[in-house]
């Protein structure tokens, strides 16, 4: 429940005015509309649990990530230059990242030594596998996306970035690097123009760098279509925030001289955590800037479950069995919950349990890449038994409750509105409705 004064404040950011605003002013409104909805949901907590589950997972992953990026890049002969990555990552915490940078190293080489055995090396790749699937379950809530990939879809698609990955990863910082050499820095200076976007270029090419890989998360993890636009907007604003965060912590890691004074050498095991889940936080504030560009009217009602009713159920029931029988009868495009959620403007968290419910009840499947087809020959799909399916299906959040002591007039009159219903609908088939015209426009006043 939201405080009056909450209440209030979003009421002002968010209904229509009554009198037209002045563009400056809605373009104001609009930056603080979604500082507002950022806020609002770090201080919901959800945000903040997930970005320490991640740091608990990267604990444990983060020795044979690094261990398989080394593997594949050392096949390549490009493994000197990825222990620099982990340097500027641990940079921020000041005088102690190069003592965790060698430490990270040395269990890296020990889990490459090859003393692990089968069982070892197995449980290492577990470890890299669940920490990208517990990313993806993280940027799915902020997307309100209920399903999660296939495990085939997982297995391939994770295993694809961690091989491709550390290569582009390396190859960028490595181009970037060659353009500091000696040679290319005094031909780039006996052209000006080149000079100056030279300069340029080595200010703004970490945060490009960093923004790039922001971009591909957010566009690639969610199970869910995220435009590109959308992906680099929030990329950006998450490399600026990942850098000035970089700045504030090794100021704060150079200051910490009472923590070292009480922690000894743990210290640098603080530091570390701290500064790993500073960036689960940014990383995931970043997921959910990307998710309210692209989805706007989302602004208002956040994070917060969003639950339709049982007249929109029904609707949505039928718009969904609809738009998969068209596709089916005409060879259309092949709909998955995300395209229908896009296509019918409701959150995928929502549509899941209505999609459940017909797959429940055989009037849809799901096919091995997770498109949806009819259950059935669309002309043995009855209507009513649409509407049944939403009716009787289980919401997907709580037990179902079918039957209860009503009162005996009540109960009369519901079950002849059902019977009526029933009737209406018993002669009409999914394939009436798919070949059903498209209704005329309204007359122009």
């Amino acid at each position: 429940m939201l405080l009056p004064a909450l209440e209030r404040l979003e009421a002002r950011l968010f209904e229509p005015p009554a009198e037209p605003r002045s563009r400056p002013l809605e373009i104001g409104l609009t930056v603080v509309r979604y500082l507002y909805a950022i806020v609002r949901d770090l201080l919901s907590g959800d945000l903040n649990m997930h970005a320490m589950s991640l740091v608990y997972t990267t604990i444990l992953s983060i020795v044979p990530l690094i261990a398989f990026c080394f593997a594949i890049i050392k096949a390549l002969g490009f493994h000197h230059d990825f222990e620099p990555l982990i340097y500027d990552f641990f940079q921020p915490l000041g005088d102690r990242a190069p003592e965790l940078t060698q430490r990270v190293i040395g269990f890296v080489d020990r889990a490459r030594g090859g003393v692990l055995g089968s069982l070892g090396l197995a449980f290492l790749l577990w470890t890299v596998i669940s920490v990208i699937q517990k990313v993806e379950v993280s940027l799915n809530h902020i997307w309100h996306v209920e399903r999660a990939r296939s495990l085939a879809r997982r297995i391939s698609e994770y295993l694809s970035v961690l091989i491709v990955g550390p290569v582009v990863a390396v190859a960028a910082f490595g181009l970037l690097a060659s353009l500091s050499t000696d040679a290319l820095a005094a031909w780039l200076s006996a052209h000006p123009p080149l000079g100056v976007l030279r300069v340029v270029f080595g200010k703004l090419a970490p945060l490009l760098l960093v923004a790039a890989g922001f971009a591909f998360l957010y566009s690639f993890v969610p199970n869910t279509r995220v435009r590109l636009r959308c992906a680099l907007l929030a990329g950006l604003g998450a490399a600026g925030a990942w850098l000035a965060a970089s700045v504030a912590f090794a100021q704060l890691a150079g200051y910490s001289t009472r923590m070292m004074a009480i922690y000894a050498s743990f210290a640098i095991v603080l530091l570390a955590l701290m500064w790993v889940w500073i960036n689960w936080l940014i990383v995931l504030t970043g997921a959910l800037l990307a998710f309210y560009l692209q989805n706007p009217q989302y602004l208002r009602s956040g994070q917060r479950e969003v639950m339709p009713t049982s007249r929109l159920r029904e609707r949505l029931a039928l718009s969904v069995m609809y738009l998969v029988g068209r596709a089916f009868e005409t060879g259309e495009r092949h709909w998955t919950v995300a395209g229908l959620s896009e296509q019918l403007a409701v959150p995928s968290i929502a549509l899941g349990p209505i999609v459940d419910a017909l797959v429940g009840a055989g009037l849809l499947e799901t096919t091995e890449k997770e498109t949806l087809m009819p259950g059935r020959d669309p002309a043995a799909i009855r209507l009513d038994a649409v509407l049944m399916a939403v009716r009787e299906g289980n919401s997907g959040r709580a037990m179902t409750l079918r039957r209860a002591l009503l009162a005996a007039p009540a109960e009369a009159l519901c079950d002849r509105l059902e019977q009526k219903l029933r009737d209406e609908l018993a002669p009409l088939t999914l394939r009436d409705l798919v070949a059903a015209p498209a209704p005329a426009p309204p007359p122009e006043s």
